[in-house]
């Protein structure tokens, strides 16, 4: 007894592992934002569920150069808005460090922390529990869609964005 098996050729448009994933100049013209994008994403995000929570990720990504795994993981505890100033722990072997506070982050932070006196992390949800990375990428992503920029973005460019001011 012979069983033959037939095998019939894939129907998929896509080529899962041949063709791979293209480069990031075919998907986008380039990997920042400037200025005014970021000053377009901040005012988009005035307008959102949850625009405290949603301005002050913008504007801490960016001011503060974090990765998304570093802006999920911040802490009530590393910041201290008695001297303006916050603790960053940096992953991949990154130099932790302290910065400064600007007026329009404690004012946000200071909200925020109103809002959710007993949370741990600075970024939760509106169930309380603290945003995932995926979560806070596609919020993102989401805010750039609802501005209405020119090219999708992703969250890594917030981080790009603040050495091009530099």
């Amino acid at each position: 007894m012979t069983t033959v098996i037939q095998s019939r050729a894939s129907r998929s448009e896509k080529p899962t592992v041949l063709g791979g994933r293209a480069k990031n100049v075919d998907y986008r013209q380039r990997e920042y934002l400037t200025e005014g994008e970021i000053a377009l994403l901040l005012q988009t995000a005035g307008n959102s569920r949850n625009p405290t929570r949603d301005r002050l990720l913008i504007l801490m990504a960016f001011r503060h150069a974090l990765r998304v795994s570093e802006l999920v993981d911040l802490r009530w505890q590393q910041i201290d808005l008695d001297t303006a100033s916050i603790h960053i722990r940096r992953a991949k072997n990154g130099t932790p460090g302290i910065h400064g506070l600007q007026g329009d982050e404690l004012r946000l932070l200071r909200a925020l922390r109103r809002k959710h006196l007993l949370a741990d992390f600075v970024f939760v949800s509106e169930r309380k529990a603290p945003l995932s990375v995926d979560d806070a990428q596609k919020l993102i992503e989401r805010l750039g869609k609802a501005a209405e920029l020119l090219f999708p973005i992703h969250a890594h460019m917030l981080r790009h964005a603040a050495g091009y001011a530099l």
